[in-house]
């Protein structure tokens, strides 16, 4: 089997020659564009999921061999998070290749967050399929690079670690509320203002109410708690 063009260049950003091309057609392909002949990077999702976790898992380790299981934990998490995934699939612009059905398309497929998140998953897969552990953390390594270094102490999300200063002080969980919703349904721009019960607040936009919640926690946890 002989790769498209643009799924070859695609290898080249991603470091890796596959001697089984069809594994990167299956890591690529989403279920919406399943077909008798055809299978979808489920499956692949769910292996290459365990394998970035056991390369992350020993990174960690690895790098910060002092290091208690309290302060692991939340690292490991914001490198694994499907935000973390998607931003690392966009990197290497996996969304421009990624084999979607007409609907999906329409709805923004390429751009979607969990999307994204779920090929990256399933291109590691394939990549540790294709050649071996070594060369799927070689790949994981790499792409992830200073993430891995530069991972906060204290990596939780941000909308946990307000909730949790929060609670610290007798607070009321803070309460969060779409303030507005623009641009196509493709598209779409989510305005969500996050208010303490002392009256503080923050808004933030993103693409997806999760980003948006996340970004608006953050600039009122600095706010806050600077």
């Amino acid at each position: 089997m002989k790769l498209s063009a643009d799924l070859t260049a695609f290898s080249t950003r991603l470091g890796h020659a596959f001697a089984k091309p069809e594994l990167l057609v299956r890591s690529v392909t989403h279920s919406s564009m399943v077909s008798p002949h055809r299978d979808d990077n489920q499956r692949l999702e769910f292996l290459g999921d365990r394998v970035l976790g056991l390369v992350m898992a020993e990174a960690l380790l690895k790098a910060d061999p002092s290091a208690p299981e309290g302060l692991l934990a939340p690292r490991y998490n914001a490198l694994v998070r499907r935000e973390t995934c998607a931003d690392v699939a966009r990197q290497i612009d996996l969304g421009s290749v990624i084999k979607l059905g007409r609907s999906e398309m329409k709805s923004g497929g390429r751009r979607k967050e969990a999307l994204l998140a779920d090929a990256m998953e399933a291109v590691i897969a394939a990549v540790y399929q294709d050649g071996c552990f070594d060369a799927a953390r070689k790949g994981v390594l790499s792409l992830w690079g200073a993430r891995i270094t530069d991972v906060a102490d204290d990596a939780r999300d941000a909308k946990t670690a307000l909730q949790e200063w929060a609670q610290a002080r007798g607070e009321e969980p803070p309460s969060y509320t779409e303030v507005a919703r623009t641009g196509p349904d493709h598209q779409p721009a989510f305005t969500i203002a996050v208010e303490l019960a002392s009256g503080q607040r923050e808004t933030a936009t993103a693409g997806s109410k999760r980003q948006a919640e996340q970004a608006a926690a953050a600039a009122l946890l600095k706010k806050v708690d600077p």
